[in-house]
């Protein structure tokens, strides 16, 4: 009954106050634990040791519970036994008392299989039912059952379980049977039964016969076909960099692992959705996930625009899919879709900022009023040098203006993604003729990958057209970077643009003649 405590608390107070009812109603997706809380609640009822929330499992009723052979407990495949005959049947003994129980108890799984003849049959019982006599029904579709059934039951819905709640009890079960395993497979595992515990143990058993008494994360992945986390993310990392050959080298290796291409997309579209709550609610997603620190590094990198462009891509490509001449090919063209439709980002204007106002409110006329027209604000210009990498390696060896220059350093390097937030974040702390020490600072360090390093070393080399060594340190950061100098200037534009609409003479006419107010949030600076 792990992750089902509401419901337990509630049967835990029935019982042990004596506030019974005739009829109880579980509902819950599969393998969540609806049957087993019937029986243990039948084990509670007839427990030779009395009504208590704590059956003593021990007497002959609770054994012969837990083993399936009480005579008083019938349970019931509404599924297989549909006909109103077999409703009949059912109840036809429901007077007689119980044989050696304190009540005989109508277990019915899957009672919204029932024919509404066989509703009917049991309606009459539910509203006069016998005093020893308790129903215990059980469904994962509640909506098909008639309201008239539905208000004679106490209903208990039980929850679909989170990943994480399912790989602990994993843990703990697999402690207690002393059989090796690894985090990392078990969450596999947990992932992949969707919610249901059973299909949890179900699996796990399977990968226990599967990886030889052991359970390993690489033969579980094999078992179950599913892509390695960090496969996913270095995908997605190839999108985000709009590099479409490190892309389909990404998913040629993917591909020699026999995937399905079907839940490759689905994790991708998984961790897109991890990589937007955490870029826009970060509060909802939980820290323990897996590769969270791999998350916080993409939601750097990639705008809430882009994560909604991809994952509406990938979804409508995840139906289409199996429409394509091969899943390879159907997933590569998904990809490569969210690369060819992706906005070409545009910088700001060095000159000026347009400032627009979308909306302002009049309480007089409670109306919507658009504003009439765009002004333009002047604002002093961003000087911004021409960087000859030859005027540039003159003043670092000089070490004069480190910082200054590796401001402009940023700007002329041909990089994009991951490589350039990596380059944004970092100030320059050294300079020689062969080599570069970048300092990054502490909360950015999970930018640094391998891969992002190799590509800034690359675009170093090619600007300077010299072979460098690069050093990345991570630390204090003492001067301002490159990324913290890009955001002033958008608070500043941004403060301009507002400024500007307020100072318009259309929009103060609306102020004064209306008594209307600019929606601040709707005032953004016009980009070239």
């Amino acid at each position: 009954m792990v992750g089902q405590e509401h419901v337990l608390r509630a049967l835990i107070n029935a019982l042990d106050e004596n506030r019974l009812h005739h009829a109880y109603l579980f509902t819950g997706t599969r393998g969540v634990g609806k049957t087993t809380v019937a029986r243990n609640f039948a084990k509670a009822l007839n427990c030779e040791q009395g009504i208590s929330s704590m059956p003593c499992g021990q007497c002959q009723a609770c054994v012969e519970i837990s083993e399936g052979r009480f005579i008083d407990l019938i349970e019931v495949d509404a599924a297989s036994r549909t006909k109103v005959e077999d409703t009949r049947e059912l109840l036809d003994n429901i007077l007689y008392a119980p044989t050696s129980g304190r009540f005989k108890i109508y277990l019915i799984d899957e009672v919204h299989m029932l024919s509404n003849h066989s509703f009917n049959a049991l309606l009459k019982t539910l509203e006069e039912p016998p005093s020893h006599v308790k129903f215990l029904l059980a469904t994962t579709d509640p909506q098909k059952l008639p309201v008239t059934i539905l208000s004679r039951c106490l209903q208990f819905n039980l929850k679909p379980m989170p990943p994480a709640l399912i790989a602990k009890h994993l843990e703990f079960v697999l402690a207690q049977e002393a059989i090796k395993f690894e985090v990392p497979a078990l969450h596999e595992i947990a992932h992949a039964a969707d919610g249901s515990m059973r299909d949890a143990l179900s699996l796990t058993d399977q990968a226990i016969a599967y990886g030889h008494s052991e359970v390993n994360t690489q033969e579980v992945r094999e078992m179950l076909g599913t892509v390695a986390r960090d496969q996913v993310i270095n995908i997605v990392r190839t999108i985000i960099s709009n590099d479409a050959n490190a892309m389909m080298a990404a998913v040629n290796q993917l591909a020699q692992m026999a995937p399905d291409f079907d839940n490759a997309l689905a994790e991708i579209l998984a961790l897109l959705h991890k990589v937007s709550l955490l870029k826009q609610a970060p509060d909802a997603l939980d820290q323990q996930v897996l590769d969270f620190e791999e998350l916080k590094a993409l939601s750097l990198t990639l705008s809430a625009e882009d994560a909604q462009l991809f994952y509406q891509i990938g979804l409508i490509g995840r139906r289409d899919l199996a429409l394509a001449p091969d899943m390879k090919s159907g997933f590569e063209m998904v990809l490569l879709r969210m690369l060819a439709f992706r906005p070409v980002s545009s910088t700001m204007s060095q000159s000026a900022a347009q400032g627009t106002v979308q909306a302002v409110k009049s309480p007089a006329s409670a109306a919507t009023v658009s504003a009439a027209e765009k002004k333009t604000i002047s604002e002093p210009p961003v000087e911004v040098a021409a960087l000859k990498a030859e005027d540039v390696a003159g003043s670092l060896a000089n070490n004069a203006n480190l910082n200054t220059e590796w401001h402009g350093i940023v700007n002329a390097l041909p990089v994009k993604g991951m490589a350039r937030q990596l380059a944004l974040n970092c100030e320059l702390k050294a300079y020689e003729d062969k080599f570069v020490v970048l300092n990054l600072s502490h909360e950015h360090k999970t930018m640094l990958t391998k891969s992002v390093e190799d590509q800034l070393t690359k675009a170093l080399c090619a600007f300077f057209n010299r072979d460098l060594k690069l050093k990345i340190e991570s630390g204090d950061v003492s001067h301002v970077t490159p990324a913290v100098a890009e955001q002033k200037e958008i608070e500043n534009k941004q403060q301009s643009a507002q400024q500007s609409i307020e100072n318009d003479a259309v929009v103060q006419a609306f102020k004064d003649n209306f008594g209307a107010t600019v929606i601040e949030q709707s005032v953004r600076p016009v980009k070239d």
